[in-house]
């Protein structure tokens, strides 16, 4: 019996770079990034710490590896397509993939030694507004405030003390609890729009996209 389970066990797979970096984000996702180190990284494949040194000089080019992942997931923006039907595609994309990836947001543009696919991603975003007309130095404006934004309303909605529109009545009557009923009107009229059906605070971040696009497009006509 245990000889015939010996050889009908199905072989583990080879350690290589690419698998460890695929369980090193999954762990992050499921964990966050606090949750990542060699070692556990190394339990989790079923290897001692020191084996994922053949593939990784460090933790920090782990990190490197599954950032240059997540950059991996954006969509592109589309050559020959108009730049703000472009550029908002993609912005959408940063936005669902950074959904799918929470611990990245403070770490999309720290890292010192960027993988190719975060290099093509920013070099065709840039490639995008040059072909629109944008000089190279109205491209580096657009770039950051299309990045703060992103990012920012990423970060604002991944620390909201609520996940879904129907929890915002119980976050806001703890909020509100130690204060008289009259102290902040315009709050509580804010939290009732807010509870209204098929209200949902991610449709603010298309709104606010919209906004940003507009602006350029002006700004972009006037130059």
């Amino acid at each position: 019996m245990t000889g015939r389970t010996n050889r009908t066990a199905r072989p583990r797979a080879p350690l290589s770079r690419e698998r460890v970096l695929q369980t090193a984000i999954k762990r992050a996702d499921q964990g966050g990034i606090a949750s990542l180190s060699m070692r556990k990284l190394g339990q989790e494949l079923g290897v001692e710490a020191m084996a994922l040194y053949y593939h990784f000089k460090n933790k920090d080019e782990v990190l490197d590896g599954i950032i240059d992942l997540v950059f991996s997931e954006i969509d592109l923006p589309s050559s020959g397509a108009d730049w703000t039907a472009a550029l908002r595609q993609r912005a959408i994309s940063v936005r669902e993939v950074l959904s799918r990836h929470r611990w990245a947001i403070g770490l999309m543009e720290s890292r010192a030694n960027p993988g190719p696919a975060t290099l093509r991603h920013h070099d065709a975003v840039l490639g995008s507004l040059r072909a629109a007309g944008f000089s190279l130095e109205m491209a580096a404006h657009v770039y950051s405030l299309l990045d703060s934004y992103l990012y920012g309303f990423a970060l604002q909605e991944k620390n909201m003390p609520f996940d879904t529109s129907d929890e915002v009545a119980d976050v806001a009557r703890r909020m509100l609890e130690p204060f008289p009923v009259d102290e902040y009107p315009n709050l509580v009229a804010m939290i009732e729009h807010a509870m209204k059906p098929g209200y949902d605070f991610s449709d603010e971040f298309e709104f606010g996209l919209d906004l940003i696009l507009d602006g350029l497009e002006r700004a972009r006509e006037a130059a």
